[in-house]
């Protein structure tokens, strides 16, 4: 078995049994696919995966998967699974808290989503954590999957990845769904870009001279649009923000770094004097010769203000408001609920007049509804619903998400990748009060 198999990168005798058969027909094969994107990657060999948890980016049964199941099933008749247990993203339906109409259930779950309930099955014979696992922010607190600086990953989640390189400081490259799999089984990954110190230097220094504190969406969409897949070096972003890791910073760290991925395809970004590597080696991350993008007011605007607007009709009523992508902190849903009450209040409006879902991961939904009664109240009596429906997934069925449905939103990555049109934090909170644009 693959005796004829020719390839570049330096593997130890053990990996070579593997890829021999050491250890059965189906790890052999996993073994293969790795070392093949090791050499299209130019690694020169495996690292090993840390004591932590694997994260999948496929949570969602959708018919058209048929290989990733057949792939799945074979792994679990093989008796592989993830040792460490792992996270998913998001589901993409929850009829309880996100209703739609008896067509829209029609499509979800006889041509998109048919096959969630018998993959769910597989991922809980693959080893996932619990059936409340299902979350893009797979490193918060609540969710149980946080790794430490410095450990090796394989994920595939382009905001959870961004946000375990840059916040943490651990080490995992922009996998795709299926590699981050076999990388969490095999347990390695081939070592290549962000998971070398030299991949990990920043290219581009980003100036950030605002004269209030940039919305974190417009500004991560900035960096991420001019600098695309390279690192960079963010400066002056502390004076806003702080230089303390706290839970408001993270937050917010979050929320810039989806916007990063999904704008552009940054995998790492180092904030001066916050993020961990630059805190330790400061200007030594940069490269020489680093490009420089300096971002002031009028530029953060420039972006805002170019963003496409997909809909037929650009003065129609928005339908429905998402927002939570990535899926909001504990601390992020107790703003919310104050922000929304204060502006009904400032409106003189007893509820939200454009139905609004406020998304979070299970296990940060469940907390805050027994911690912070007084602000999921709050939700309640504004007509707000809670969820921990992928928003993205949810509007890939074309009843939900096209362009008569006419969504908004507060997240770049949502805006990215579908019909929603995105406005600040302030404007959406006034618009879902105020029940137009």
């Amino acid at each position: 078995m693959n005796e004829n198999f020719t390839y570049k990168m330096k593997l130890t005798d053990d990996e070579v049994a593997i890829l021999h058969g050491s250890k059965g027909e189906t790890m052999a094969k996993i073994m293969k696919t790795l070392v093949l994107y090791g050499d299209a990657f130019g690694a020169e060999k495996f690292v090993s995966v840390a004591g932590n948890k694997g994260h999948l980016v496929t949570s969602f049964g959708i018919s058209v998967l048929k290989p990733v199941f057949d792939i799945t099933q074979e792994l679990i008749d093989a008796g592989l699974k993830v040792d460490e247990t792992f996270t998913v993203d998001p589901r993409p339906i929850d009829y309880t808290n996100v209703k739609c109409n008896p067509l829209q259930k029609l499509i979800f779950n006889k041509i998109l989503y048919g096959m969630q309930d018998s993959y769910e099955a597989q991922l809980k014979k693959l080893g996932i954590k619990s059936e409340k696992s299902f979350t893009c922010a797979c490193y918060l607190d609540e969710v149980g999957n946080t790794p430490k600086k410095g450990d090796i990953l394989s994920w595939a989640e382009s905001s959870a990845v961004v946000y375990a390189n840059s916040v943490i400081g651990a080490r995992c490259n922009r996998n795709s769904g299926i590699i981050e799999l076999f990388g969490s089984i095999l347990g390695k990954v081939p070592a290549f870009d962000l998971v070398t110190d030299e991949g990990r230097k920043a290219k581009w220094i980003i100036e950030v001279k605002t004269t209030k504190i940039p919305e974190a969406q417009v500004l991560g969409s900035a960096i991420g649009m001019k600098v695309m897949e390279d690192v960079p070096f963010v400066k002056g972003l502390d004076k806003w923000i702080g230089t303390e890791l706290n839970d408001a910073t993270k937050a917010y760290l979050k929320d810039f770094g989806a916007a990063t991925a999904s704008n552009g395809a940054v995998g790492l970004y180092h904030i001066e004097n916050l993020t961990p590597e630059a805190v330790e080696m400061g200007e030594d991350l940069i490269v020489e010769n680093a490009k420089t993008y300096v971002i002031d007011d009028a530029e953060l605007e420039r972006v805002y203000k170019n963003y496409p607007v997909v809909w037929k009709d650009k003065n129609a009523t928005p339908k429905l408001c998402f927002i939570g992508c990535p899926h909001l902190s504990f601390e992020q849903l107790g703003e919310w609920a104050e922000r929304i009450d204060e502006e009904c209040k400032k409106q003189g409006q007893k509820t939200v007049q454009i139905r609004t879902v406020v998304t979070s991961a299970p296990e940060v939904l469940e907390r805050f509804k027994k911690e912070n009664k007084a602000a999921y109240n709050k939700f309640l009596l504004r007509g707000v619903n809670l969820s921990y429906i992928c928003p993205l997934m949810y509007m890939n069925n074309p009843l939900c998400g096209g362009d008569t449905s006419n969504v908004i939103t507060c997240s770049n990555k949502l805006r990215t990748y579908t019909t929603a049109r995105y406005f600040t934090t302030d404007d959406i909170t006034k618009i879902i009060v105020k029940g137009g644009i």
